[in-house]
């Protein structure tokens, strides 16, 4: 036989207010290229789930880890990564959802980043994402990447992205 009591427990709510200190708003303009490699060796993007109801790609889920460059040239400077998370989705497979880190790892910003979470058309030359947050020096920030595919092929990716991050 178990004999289970009630039990009261109380506590008590805390709060403190603190005075708002008001910070100016600054505005950040970046332009960079996302290198991304598809196949090889050294993919910097796989698929890691599918859906089993059709062989569309609707429903395929991919890791990606994209390396940030100054340039669209393979020899240009690597200026940090984008990791994060790619789900196609959509009747017409060329729509994907995005949520992606993109952190810096040189010059200014390095140890910060910006990520984004966004509809990617990305049949579409030319497309807009979403900046929904950041961290160290993007603390707070929202804004939008206007990207433009710059190279395209069945194992490379090349995608130049105009960034603007309203952040504090």
């Amino acid at each position: 036989m178990v004999c289970l009591s009630k039990v009261t427990v109380q506590s008590q709510y805390y709060s403190q207010s603190l005075p708002y200190d008001t910070k100016a708003v600054k505005v950040t303009h970046l332009h960079f290229f996302l290198h991304e490699t598809l196949g090889g060796k050294n993919p910097t993007a796989v698929e890691v789930a599918q859906a089993n109801i059709s062989s569309l790609p609707f429903g395929t889920l991919y890791a990606i880890d994209d390396i940030l460059k100054i340039g669209p040239e393979d020899k240009t400077e690597v200026i940090g990564n984008a990791q994060g998370l790619a789900l196609m989705v959509g009747g017409n497979t060329t729509t994907g959802v995005m949520y992606v880190d993109f952190g810096f790892t040189t010059g200014k910003f390095n140890g910060s980043s910006i990520s984004l979470f966004s509809r990617n058309p990305i049949t579409e030359t030319e497309r807009e994402v979403a900046v929904v947050g950041g961290r160290g020096k993007f603390r707070m920030a929202k804004g939008f990447a206007l990207l433009k595919t710059y190279f395209l092929n069945a194992t490379t990716v090349i995608v130049d992205f105009n960034v603007t991050v309203i952040h504090y």
